[in-house]
């Protein structure tokens, strides 16, 4: 319907929301979802957030879940008949979630979550909550569909996140759980910094932070590290660079200057690889020496004075260099295209979830 906001829904966990949530919802308008979870689990939906305006019985505006399978409804809910508990437990594996609106003046509108009763986190994590005052060790459960909620976070996969960041979308940003999946996450809180710097990172700009405070770090749990490479301490070396192309620069005085592939090594000093002007396709690849787990990348423009960098970019791997497998990410049915550079100096990271199993990486 007209109603629907933000919507991610997957067999397993999900997020959704009212239309131009946060902010106030249209009038007249309605909604409904349809929630299905694997035959023999059933429903744990989050209340993120039902702010709609109060009325008699709801009748302006409400919130209706029915459970066609027990035969159950739950609600009319709305600002003053809110639901009684932030977590609601059902017996079934589908519900239908409706949303109605009449003419009304305020209200943010709704937001909720959901995962199924085998999801591995013991705690279930609104997509907003930010854990204000986490416990020293938790583990929570993060639904599908974290990413383009409202709300902010302070910090970087390296430094940690301040304590107000939302918590989830945080997880994202740091590249322990993708956005179209979900995923455990454990967070440990510890004694905060006074600098938390701002990274782009998985698609998500964080901000920065100048004061002293307490704020959890986020990790991943189980298996193993899949933050961006520089924060796990864990860089992989390149045995060597190879590229479609690269350009010879001929500068004031005549001198050739070749920006060729094995100077694209992150960090290197003065200038990078840089493809043949007017080529198109180019690519760059990486040969790791053997086959190796890669979690994720770390690009960065030219260090020089010219301002060159890579806006997106899709991934490729092989295991033996001629049998090459474009990375679709967790289930996609399409070729992933990453978010790259905004300029020439910043350092962006994108994670690969599942990690990439392959000697040369292009």
């Amino acid at each position: 319907g007209d109603g629907c906001g933000h919507t991610l829904l997957t067999p397993h966990s999900g997020t959704l929301s009212s239309k131009n949530y946060p902010g106030t919802y249209p009038n007249h308008t309605a909604c409904r979802w349809r929630l299905r979870a694997p035959p023999g689990t059933s429903l744990l939906l989050a209340f993120g957030d039902v702010d709609l305006e109060p009325s008699e019985r709801c009748a302006r505006s409400s919130l209706l879940l029915a459970d066609p399978q027990a035969g159950t409804a739950y609600g009319p809910y709305c600002r003053n008949a809110g639901p009684a508990a932030p977590l609601l437990v059902t017996n079934s594996s589908a519900v239908t979630v409706l949303f109605n609106s009449t003419s009304h003046r305020s209200g943010r509108g709704l937001l909720l979550s959901y995962a199924t009763s085998q999801h591995p986190g013991r705690g279930e994590a609104s997509p907003r909550d930010a854990e204000t005052h986490p416990p020293p060790r938790a583990v929570v459960y993060c639904p599908a569909g974290c990413k383009d909620i409202d709300g902010d976070i302070w910090g970087n996969p390296s430094q940690g996140y301040r304590d107000t960041s939302v918590l989830c979308k945080a997880a994202v940003h740091a590249g322990v759980i993708a956005d179209e999946l979900g995923g455990q996450v454990t967070l440990s809180r510890e004694k905060g910094i006074t600098l938390y710097e701002s990274a782009f990172a998985n698609g998500l700009h964080s901000k920065r932070w100048a004061r002293g405070s307490w704020g959890p770090w986020l990790h991943p749990a189980p298996g193993p590290c899949r933050l961006p490479l520089s924060a796990c301490s864990d860089a992989l070396e390149v045995a060597a660079f190879n590229a479609s192309s690269w350009w010879y620069e001929v500068d004031a005085l005549g001198q050739d200057r070749a920006w060729a592939a094995k100077r694209a090594a992150l960090g290197a000093a003065g200038h990078s690889w840089a493809a043949e002007p007017g080529s198109e396709g180019a690519w760059l690849e990486l040969d790791l020496g053997t086959r190796r787990n890669v979690t994720g990348i770390i690009t960065k423009g030219s260090s020089e004075r010219y301002d060159y960098y890579v806006t997106s970019y899709r991934v490729s791997s092989s295991r033996d260099g001629k049998n090459w497998r474009t990375y679709r990410g967790s289930g996609g049915q399409e070729d992933k295209v990453f978010e790259g550079n905004a300029d020439s100096h910043g350092e962006v990271s994108n994670a690969f979830i599942p990690p990439i199993v392959a000697r040369y990486v292009r």
